[in-house]
């Protein structure tokens, strides 16, 4: 299996467990991967196309190279995507596989005045000090220059970025890697909004534990390639067209 051959079946993985997941809106939210060395050209899923239903085959090639680039694209994919993907892949360069979703719980707390993510638990300290925080909701991304403003607010340093009143941006250097950050992300956030709406006073992980539990996380050996071969064989078994 070739590169992109791999990446349009890994893509279309991402795209059925996030369904079922609950993690999609609709026809709605954006993934994307590179599968070029310059980050010029990516898959992403097509306008109007159902995550669940997502199959490798359907993606669509974009080459930001391309002399006729948009004409094409903007038929296929939806502006918002082209705008928010093509930006943060053509200016960031661990940007190789971006996750963007309205997930409930994540969104939820992206909502909230001011907020910053809370060392609460395990999970969210795998998070320790890799989110941004785009606090200025400007609407939909219907122009380029919103990918580009999205891009320098995530930066260099970031694999996390919560958009105040939108939803949520996870870049990795893989969808497996991708995905199992969007995955954890989402499981951290539920246990904050159930946490926070208990009411009662929290306890809150200190910053050297947090450091410390992230760097565990991070080095912890293959636990984002053998979660997502979990995922891959699920959907070999159960739905074996979305390799098709």
């Amino acid at each position: 299996m070739n590169t992109e051959q791999s990446a349009r079946r890994d893509l279309a993985v991402a795209f059925r467990f996030a369904a079922r997941l609950k993690m999609h809106e609709a026809t709605a939210n954006h993934f994307s991967v590179v599968v070029s060395q310059d980050s010029q050209n990516f898959l992403i899923n097509p306008a109007g196309r159902h995550f669940s239903l997502v199959r490798a085959s359907e993606l669509i090639l974009v080459d930001l190279n391309a002399k006729n680039f948009g004409i094409a694209e903007n038929q296929l994919v939806d502006p918002t995507a082209i705008n928010l993907h093509g930006q943060l892949h053509k200016l960031l360069p661990h940007a190789k596989c971006i996750l963007h979703t309205h997930m409930p719980y994540t969104t939820s707390l992206a909502c909230l005045r001011d907020f910053e993510f809370l060392m609460l638990d395990q999970n969210a300290c795998r998070f320790y000090q890799r989110i941004a925080y785009d606090r200025d909701y400007a609407g939909m991304a219907l122009e380029q220059s919103e990918g580009e403003r999205v891009a320098r607010v995530l930066g260099q340093s970031k694999s996390v970025l919560f958009l105040a009143n939108h939803g949520v941006i996870v870049v990795g250097n893989s969808v497996a890697e991708a995905f199992d950050e969007l995955y954890y992300l989402e499981k951290a956030a539920q246990l904050q909004v159930l946490a926070l709406s208990t009411g009662r006073e929290l306890s809150i992980i200190e910053d050297e534990i947090a450091a410390l539990v992230c760097k565990q996380w991070l080095e912890y050996p293959k636990s984002a390639e053998h979660h997502f071969a979990a995922l891959i064989e699920i959907l070999d078994q159960e739905s074996p067209e979305y390799k098709n």
